[in-house]
């Protein structure tokens, strides 16, 4: 059984699709081929650039120190979280 596929396009300048078309060619991948294994080194990296933070040891310290500080959250506050699960967020 042969796997799915979709479809996607894009434009690019003639320079950069000419430039893919020859890492591709000496990669000995096709064009396809050769976008999708950029892809599936980048993307991952990307999203854990945007999703994850790093603190270092005195940052996280002082993050823990504000938490254990910071007042019980007020009524209108619980009550919009709760508001917030209702509604799926």
């Amino acid at each position: 059984m042969a796997t799915k596929t979709e479809r996607t396009e894009a434009r690019f300048m003639p320079e950069i699709k000419h430039l893919a078309e020859r890492a591709a060619l000496v990669s000995g991948l096709t064009l396809t081929d050769y976008l999708a294994k950029l892809v599936r080194e980048d993307a991952p990296k990307t999203l854990q650039a945007y999703t994850e933070i790093q603190l270092t040891n005195q940052q996280f310290d002082h993050f823990i120190k504000i938490c254990k500080a910071a007042e019980e959250p007020s009524k209108k506050i619980i009550d919009a979280a709760k508001e917030l699960d209702v509604e799926g967020f």
